[in-house]
């Protein structure tokens, strides 16, 4: 079971999709991992517990990360602060 996770969440005041440019790379990084099927997401399901973040926005931020030679969770952490991008990539 994962925490819900929506790329089209409606609840935020300003769209972020519009404050980046259109050849971000926020957008190939998530069309690549959106293309992936969801079957392949499917062997981290886990019954018990706390609900986990989806693995598909997890990939997206690590992948943006590392396109921007981030590789600490630290540093990418302090990314989902303060990055318009990567909040648009975690968004949900």
């Amino acid at each position: 079971m994962f925490k819900h996770y929506t790329m089209n969440q409606v609840i935020l005041p300003i769209d972020l999709a519009v404050k980046l440019p259109r050849n971000d790379i926020a957008f190939s990084v998530n069309e690549v991992v959106e293309s992936i099927p969801g079957e392949a997401f499917e062997a981290f399901v886990r019954q018990t517990g706390c609900p986990a973040y989806h693995p598909r926005m997890m990939m997206k931020i690590i992948l943006c990360s590392y396109t921007q030679s981030v590789f600490s969770g630290r540093k990418i952490e302090g990314l989902l602060q303060d990055s318009v991008r990567m909040m648009w990539l975690a968004q949900g």
